[in-house]
């Protein structure tokens, strides 16, 4: 990210107004083209917060993005969703901003209000996107995604009525139902990257094990894989869903069902000190996990193989 401080754009009026866009024709909606925003050089590497939703669809794009303290790259995903209150920066060739083309579809908060979209838009993982990549679509979900984009501005340019924010809350509704079932078909397609990150958790958690915090500070929480591998908690645990059949907790607490069968039969140590040294405060909670996922007592285990 750019050692600038963040332009914190408020309004979509605001935002129109420094890229070079006409008066918005909504107050709280707006559909642009990237080909029609002006491109200043002086602000190019200058990160932005918005206090509006961003769903950005870029193509020809060849700089990266910084959303939040993750990179974004677009070389073959072209949809990004960002929550409000997010930074966003550009890294990489600064001339690529001025020639991307794309739409950029800004949804205010406010128009959200009172509808159950309010508290529903919340729960789509992809706002909280920490991949390395944009969101991948065929040339027909493209299309699709497009068509949708299009409906809300033919709606908002249209006389303004008293349907006219449920009509257009729909529409929106549809936009993202479509992009949920494109972020699930990723885990599914993508996975060759997919397994790629389930190695990297493997390392993560054989590193972790094999140094000396484990007895002290037990295993750490998911956030800790989550934020070494760029990733959402909420992605992670999807992904690993998705190969393993476990959740993330689920996949941490089997690493830790090894170690304590490796310990029970290779050395003499007691139940109590074995829980000591993986890192649990109780040594009854250690034989219950163990219990739950081997069906033995830790003792039981032990003598099975004596």
């Amino acid at each position: 990210m750019a050692k600038h401080a963040p332009i914190h754009i408020k309004t979509i009026s605001e935002f129109h107004r420094l890229r070079g866009l006409p008066k918005p024709e909504h107050p709280l909606v707006s559909l642009s083209r990237f080909e029609d925003m002006s491109y200043q050089p002086e602000r190019a590497a200058q990160p932005v917060m918005h206090n509006f939703y961003s769903i950005a669809l870029k193509k020809s794009f060849q700089a990266k993005l910084k959303y939040g303290q993750q990179e974004v790259d677009f070389e073959e995903g072209i949809l990004l969703f960002m929550a409000p209150m997010q930074v966003l920066g550009i890294e990489g060739p600064q001339e690529s901003a001025a020639s991307h083309t794309g739409w950029l579809l800004l949804v205010h908060p406010d128009l959200l209000w009172n509808t159950p979209l309010a508290k529903k838009i919340r729960q789509y993982e992809y706002f909280d996107y920490k991949a390395n990549e944009a969101l991948h679509l065929s040339e027909s979900e493209e299309q699709l995604m497009v068509s949708i984009m299009q409906q809300i501005a033919q709606e908002y340019r249209a006389r303004i009525d008293h349907l006219s924010q449920d009509v257009i809350v729909a529409q929106l509704e549809l936009l993202f139902t479509y992009a949920e079932r494109f972020y699930q078909r990723q885990f599914i397609t993508r996975k060759a990257n997919n397994h790629q990150i389930l190695t990297q958790m493997e390392e993560l958690l054989n590193r972790y094990v094999k140094g000396d915090k484990l007895p002290t500070d037990g295993m750490p929480p998911v956030t800790y894989f989550a934020e070494a591998l760029h990733l959402s908690p909420s992605y992670l645990s999807r992904l690993l869903k998705t190969l393993t059949g476990q959740s993330t907790k689920q996949f941490i607490q089997d690493k830790l069902i090894d170690l304590a069968k490796e310990k029970l039969t290779t050395t003499a140590l007691t139940v109590n000190e074995i829980a000591y040294e993986l890192g649990f405060e109780h040594p009854q909670s250690f034989s219950k996990l163990f219990k739950i996922k081997t069906n033995y007592s830790p003792l039981a285990f032990r003598q099975s193989f004596n």
